[in-house]
């Protein structure tokens, strides 16, 4: 049997497996939300379906003025979000070895925490964003990350950010 390498994994695969069914199950698969959050202020309804596509768990842990989806992904990260009574997203924090999708998890923020993060080159471990309606910290390194972002403003009264892990 004749092997090709596959070109983005250099991993030799026999010519048959690239069957016409493997090809579009593998575009099918590209198309699919890859992201283990809700988004930041936005509505929490994406928690369950983000959950299923990334083959995680999920845990609703309720507080006394929020309730925190905590989701824990195979490669174990844990992706908490914080949701209001109301039902929105106020804030999210990470922990693990990898980094979350960031893009899905700030959702309409992410391109002023890229902008942010770029001007704010002074270390690789650290990156603390403060704006009046968006906070990001983050830090770790080589399989060992943490972080959170929140709106201030949408903070619940009596919480506190510390809470906030």
């Amino acid at each position: 049997m004749q092997r090709d390498r596959d070109f983005e994994s250099g991993i030799a695969v026999p010519e048959t497996s690239r069957s016409p069914a493997s090809v579009l199950l593998a575009l099918v698969m590209l198309a699919l939300p890859f992201s283990a959050s809700a988004t930041l202020g936005e509505a929490s309804t994406s928690t369950e379906v983000d959950r299923a596509s990334m083959k995680a768990t999920l845990r609703m842990l309720p507080a006394v003025k929020y309730t925190v989806h905590e989701i824990r992904t195979p490669s174990g990260t844990a992706l908490r979000e914080y949701v209001s009574p109301s039902g929105s997203v106020f804030a999210v924090a990470w922990q693990g070895p990898v980094i979350p999708d960031l893009r899905q998890a700030l959702g309409i923020y992410f391109d002023r925490y890229t902008e942010a993060a770029k001007a704010k080159r002074t270390g690789h471990r650290h990156l603390a964003i403060l704006q009046p309606d968006l906070v990001v910290q983050s830090n770790g390194h080589m399989r060992a990350f943490s972080g959170r972002a929140y709106l201030p403003k949408m903070l619940p009264q009596g919480v506190t950010v510390e809470e906030l892990r």
